[in-house]
C-alpha cells in the first residue's frame, strides 16, 4: 500500500484490515507511519507492517519491489496509491517537479505493477490497483497527463494479465474529501458539494469492482455519468472545459508541486 497512510490509500488499508487482512504500509514519513501502523493494529488486530520509502528514490523503489517479488510472504493485493498535486506549468524551464512527478506517479507504478504482476502470475492469483483519476480524462496539465497514463497502463496491463487469474484496476475517482488539496494548494471553494464523495466510499467501490473483474473503477453514479459525457464530448469542447477548471482552482501563490 503506497501513500497509505492518509486520504484514499489509508482508507484502502482500514477496510484491508477490518476486513483481517495483513497491511504493508510503504511512506516517506517515519514517524507518520508508525503511528498509522499502531493504530491499525490496535483498532483490528491485524499485522501491520511498514516500508519507508521515497517513491523518487529508485533504491526505495527496488526495495519495495523486492519486498513485492517474495514468495515465502506473498502479497496479494497491491494498491499503488502515493501521489502529489503539479501546479508547474507545461512550459517551465524547470522541470524538476515534473521528473519528480513522472518517477512517483509513472515510474514507480510500473516497476512496482510488474514485480507484483511477475509474483502473482507464479501463483496465479493478485490484485493490482492503480489509483489514477477522473483528471486523467481532461487536459489539466502535467498531473492529467499522468493519470492518463496511468490508466491506460493499467489497461494494458489488464490486457497482457487476461486469463491469468491477476486482476489489474485502474481507480479513477473525483473528488474526494482528503487533506490531498490542501496539501498541493488546490482552490476547491468552487467545486459544488454534490460532486465530493468520501475516501471509505472510493475505496470499498474500487474493491467491489476488482471483485467483479472491471478494469475501470469510477466511483459514484454522478462521476460515471459526467465521465461517460466527457468520453463522447468533442476534445474542444474537453479543452475548454479543463481550462476553466484549471483557472479556477490553481493556486494563485504557488506554480510548484507540492509534498504527497
Amino acid at each position: 500500500m503506497t501513500g497509505g497512510t492518509s486520504g484514499i490509500g489509508l482508507a484502502f488499508a482500514q477496510l484491508l484490515s477490518r476486513q483481517g487482512h495483513n497491511v504493508i504500509l510503504v511512506g516517506r514519513n517515519t514517524d507518520r507511519l508508525h503511528q498509522t501502523a499502531h493504530q491499525l493494529s490496535s483498532s483490528t488486530g491485524q499485522q501491520v507492517d511498514t516500508i519507508q520509502a521515497d517513491l523518487a528514490d529508485r533504491a526505495d523503489v527496488q526495495r519495495v519491489a523486492e519486498r513485492l517479488s517474495s514468495q515465502d510472504e506473498p502479497v496479494d493485493l497491491l494498491v499503488n496509491n502515493a501521489g502529489f498535486g503539479v501546479h508547474a506549468r507545461l512550459t517551465s524551464e524547470d522541470v524538476t517537479v515534473h521528473d519528480e512527478a513522472f518517477d512517483v506517479m509513472c515510474r514507480a507504478v510500473l516497476v512496482l505493477g510488474g514485480a507484483a504482476a511477475r509474483a502473482m502470475l507464479a501463483r496465479k492469483r493478485g490484485t493490482i490497483i492503480n489509483v489514477s483519476s477522473t483528471a486523467g480524462f481532461m487536459a489539466m496539465g502535467s498531473y492529467s497527463a499522468i493519470k492518463a497514463w496511468v490508466t491506460t497502463y493499467s489497461e494494458s496491463l489488464a490486457v497482457e494479465l487476461r486469463g491469468t487469474g491477476v486482476q489489474v484496476t485502474a481507480l479513477c475517482p473525483g473528488w474526494v474529501k482528503t487533506e490531498f488539496h490542501q496539501r498541493a494548494g488546490i482552490n476547491t471553494t468552487s467545486i459544488p458539494s454534490w460532486l465530493w464523495t468520501d475516501s471509505e466510499r472510493v475505496a470499498a467501490t474500487c474493491l467491489k469492482d476488482a471483485a467483479r473483474g472491471k478494469v475501470i473503477s469510477i466511483p459514484s453514479k454522478r462521476f460515471r455519468v459526467l465521465m461517460w459525457g466527457i468520453r463522447h464530448l468533442p476534445r474542444s469542447a474537453i479543452h475548454a472545459a479543463s481550462g476553466r477548471i484549471t483557472s479556477k482552482r490553481r493556486a494563485p501563490q504557488s506554480e510548484n508541486g507540492e509534498v504527497r
